[in-house]
């Protein structure tokens, strides 16, 4: 009879293509990983891993396995949701991550109200970008995760995760007390075309919805300065270096010297949950989704 969790050893690595980052993702050791493959070897009776260089590669054995796995360990979620859902207790632990804005405005009221709710309920957070986030939802290191994308950039949600809205996030544009837009009520992208920004680290979603958003106003931006830190951008901003566009969810206090203006677009981050739908039932699962929308007020939505 095949052993489940040397099934899961496969899976991992299968999903994460090398022993090391199978280890990392099971939190254990490489040579834990290496004991368990050695001994699903002897189980089926085939070779499943071959040298490939300095690392490893699934031999064909080792993907028809694989496969087999994936669908085991989902069906094996399922059962455990259906269980979990069937004695309604919220219990055990949840591991969700988020976007740094998300953690910051959202994760101190909900896990707050989680502890106070669900007392024997563990949850484990961590700050990922969106893109991360999903990808750790899919291979089970994350239970949930909050992510975002834009009214004009949408970010791509592969199949078998379910999504619940929490709020739509409006953002200004932060500049400096002297700029000669300081003054506005409302202004519009275009108007910044000769102005140096300041924005995301290149890669990260919201540095590629800036540069796609500037571009489609006609502004090929001139970006000067890279900061994950929204209060890191907003300290350039204070010091005179550029714009940004700054969101409201998570927004700590603006510096002197930093004026915010609305920007007349519509332009919105829409912020949601994601997690497997394998795991749809599981009372932990709903009780996170309930606490977080509680966090994000009357904004937060239904399931879609």
């Amino acid at each position: 009879m095949l052993n489940l969790e040397r099934l899961r050893t496969l899976d991992a690595l299968a999903r994460h293509g090398s022993v090391s980052g199978a280890a990392d993702g099971l939190h254990v050791t490489t040579s834990a990983v290496s004991q368990q493959m050695a001994k699903l070897e002897r189980e089926v009776g085939q070779q499943l891993l071959a040298k490939n260089g300095r690392g490893i590669r699934l031999t064909d054995a080792g993907r028809l396995l694989a496969d087999h796995a994936a669908r085991i360990l989902s069906q094996v979620a399922l059962a455990q949701s259906d269980i979990e859902a069937r004695r309604g207790q919220v219990v055990g632990e949840v591991r969700i991550g988020a976007f740094p804005t998300a953690a910051r405005g959202l994760f101190p009221a909900a896990i707050s109200t989680l502890h106070r709710q669900h007392p024997e309920l563990g949850v484990q957070s961590r700050e990922m970008e969106p893109e991360q986030a999903i990808r750790h939802v899919i291979r089970g290191d994350l239970d949930l995760a909050v992510v975002l994308d834009w009214s004009n950039k949408r970010l791509p949600v592969p199949g078998g995760l379910a999504q619940a809205h929490l709020l739509d996030d409006a953002p200004d544009v932060a500049m400096p007390a002297d700029h000669v837009l300081a003054d506005r009520g409302e202004v519009d992208l275009a108007e910044f075309a000769e102005d140096a920004w300041v924005s995301w680290p290149e890669g990260e979603f919201c540095h590629e919805w800036l540069v796609f958003t500037l571009r489609s106003h006609g502004i090929e931006p001139r970006i000067s300065h890279l900061a994950g830190e929204h209060h890191t951008q907003l300290a350039l901003i204070a010091a005179g270096l550029g714009v940004c566009v700054t969101p409201r969810l998570g927004r700590g206090p603006v510096p002197d010297g930093v004026v915010l203006v609305p920007v007349r677009q519509r332009m919105q981050r829409h912020v949601y949950a994601v997690w497997r739908t394998d795991a749809d039932r599981r009372p932990s699962i709903r009780a996170a989704v309930a606490a977080l929308r509680e966090a994000a007020g009357p904004a937060s939505g239904s399931e879609r």
